[in-house]
């Protein structure tokens, strides 16, 4: 079941219980008109990036999705975002994962096309997700961080049938021409795997 059914099943759920408690003349004639989500993800706050920052597109329709790349800031959080809305930067990411709680910022939609990866490419085939911290600083790598940004991904995984497997969850580093170390020696991947596939 993907995203939106999953979510749309409980809400139904939850208004259905709410509506059997109001009575018919309370509720209104018409039907209000359904907004579009303003996340991907269920878990994620809506922090968009500068349209200035991503290329927008129709994904997985203009191109596949088959990569999830790991990255690690070397920014705090909220210079991340900034960074992010920047226009003159060129760059950003999908999401951004805060180091202290897990917390998660969608930055771009998945279906347009982030500037993560510095390689056109594979920017086009992934989601990109941001961890805050430095690579040489292995205590920004919190229990909350590995759990949340590896719920993340396994659900990146399951909406567009990515192996959840090393060829497919990649760091930085791994991108064909990038001059990145991230996520760097500290990153735990062993454990990481572990959590992406035992959601």
């Amino acid at each position: 079941m993907d995203r939106a059914r999953r979510l749309l099943s409980r809400r139904r759920l939850l208004q259905g219980a709410a509506l059997a408690a109001v009575p018919a003349a309370l509720l209104p004639a018409t039907r209000a008109t359904a907004r579009p989500r303003a996340v991907d993800y269920p878990l994620a706050e809506w922090v968009p990036a500068s349209t200035s920052n991503y290329t927008a597109a129709n994904r997985p329709s203009t191109y596949p999705v088959d990569f999830v790349i790991v990255h690690v800031t070397q920014e705090t959080y909220a210079d991340t975002l900034a960074i992010f809305q920047n226009s003159a930067k060129k760059v950003s990411a999908h999401y951004v994962v805060r180091s202290e709680d897990g917390h998660i910022a969608q930055c771009v939609r998945e279906r347009n096309v982030a500037w993560h990866a510095g390689n056109w490419n594979y920017n086009t085939r992934s989601i990109g997700i941001e961890h805050e911290g430095w690579v040489d600083q292995p205590e920004y790598f919190t229990d909350a961080m590995y759990e949340q940004s590896a719920l993340l991904t396994s659900d990146i995984c399951d909406a567009y049938g990515i192996p959840k497997n090393r060829d497919h969850i990649i760091g930085h580093v791994e991108v064909p021409g990038s001059d990145h170390t991230d996520p760097g020696p500290y990153w735990d991947w062993p454990r990481y795997m572990d959590l992406v596939n035992s959601v």
